[in-house]
């Protein structure tokens, strides 16, 4: 017997950002027979940004359960238990309660069997801080959820993927000299193990091939220029091809990223931020989206930011919001066995 496919939960993000009104843009381009979402935010506010903006989307206040009937001619909005008091472009730290609260009822509900999978809008953490949120990311906090929701201990690995290239930063929200303090042997050893599970048991990539960048230019030069290539990467590299896995490295950055050298791997695992976002966001700005693995439910999230100068003008792009559905509909169809 088939199971009817449940809905996506999108959480608002910061709502005086512009994951409100990429999500209307994105109700509004909905492809015939895709799967249904609802956002998790303020019914008022949502409606007051669709006046705002022209946009002639009908926004009903529903129960999760009856968001999937109701988004053929309406987009399903699930109400928090704090209203919005920010403007688009003027961020008000009262928010950070409301847009803190879609995330972990995001999360509620995905483990609660009413939605498939998470797409999370984008955040500010400055924002978020002033209100005592004490995580680098989305991704930290992430790990914290499957914890409380689900009970299980996790390492989150970030990843953003596009069809032209999969990147993991090894190390994520930290400064470039705590980066480089932080890694270790042991931690590219784990981040590996989980790419290539996730790899295979969400992306149907069935022998997943990933390659190391090395850290310092050159992958260290023979060490002449740093021994961490020698020390970290290359025995963390011979550990995962001694338990399976296609590992290579540490290689040049500065040469794999090219069209012809991305064919020859599946992800790269960065050893900083920037050393992965840098590539992608210059190979696919539009079409890349930020992906939990490690996780023991699905989210994506768009790879962008808040763009606070161009929220409530009309002029945001909802394509890596949309981008990031339909990977989230792939990957939970995937894991289910249902349609998109």
């Amino acid at each position: 017997m088939s199971v009817a496919p449940l809905p996506i939960a999108i959480s608002q993000g910061d709502p005086s950002g512009i994951g409100p009104e990429i999500a209307l843009m994105a109700w509004l381009r909905r492809a015939p027979g895709a799967r249904p979402f609802f956002l998790l935010g303020d019914c008022n506010h949502i409606r007051a940004l669709a006046q705002r903006l022209n946009l002639h989307v009908p926004v009903l206040e529903v129960a999760p359960e009856a968001a999937f009937a109701t988004f053929a001619t309406a987009l399903p909005v699930v109400a928090l238990s704090s209203p919005v008091e920010g403007r688009p472009g003027a961020p008000s730290a009262s928010d950070a309660a409301p847009t803190i609260e879609a995330i972990e009822r995001g999360v509620e509900l995905v483990h609660a069997g009413k939605a498939h999978a998470l797409v999370t809008n984008p955040i500010s953490k400055a924002n978020l801080y002033k209100a005592g949120f004490s995580h680098p990311g989305h991704t930290e906090f992430l790990a914290e959820l499957a914890q409380r929701f689900y009970g299980v201990d996790v390492r989150s690995v970030m990843m953003l993927w596009s069809p032209e290239l999969s990147v993991v930063p090894a190390t994520i929200h930290v400064s470039l000299r705590q980066a480089i303090e932080d890694l270790n042997e042991d931690l590219l050893v784990e981040t590996g193990r989980i790419v290539g599970h996730d790899l295979r048991e969400r992306f149907g990539v069935q022998h997943p091939r990933i390659a190391f960048a090395g850290l310092n230019p050159h992958a260290g030069e023979g060490g002449a220029m740093g021994r961490e290539d020698i020390d970290i990467v290359a025995p963390a590299v011979a550990r995962l091809i001694a338990e399976g896995v296609a590992a290579r490295g540490p290689l040049p950055p500065d040469t794999m990223f090219h069209a012809s050298a991305r064919k020859s791997y599946d992800a790269a695992i960065c050893m900083y931020h920037d050393q992965a976002l840098i590539p992608i966001k210059t190979i696919a700005f539009d079409s890349a989206v930020n992906v939990t693995l490690g996780l023991p439910f699905i989210r994506t999230s768009p790879d962008h930011g808040t763009a606070y100068d161009i929220a409530g003008t009309g002029k945001a792009d909802p394509a890596s919001l949309i981008a990031a559905l339909r990977l989230a509909s792939q990957l939970a169809s995937a894991v289910s066995g249902t349609g998109s």
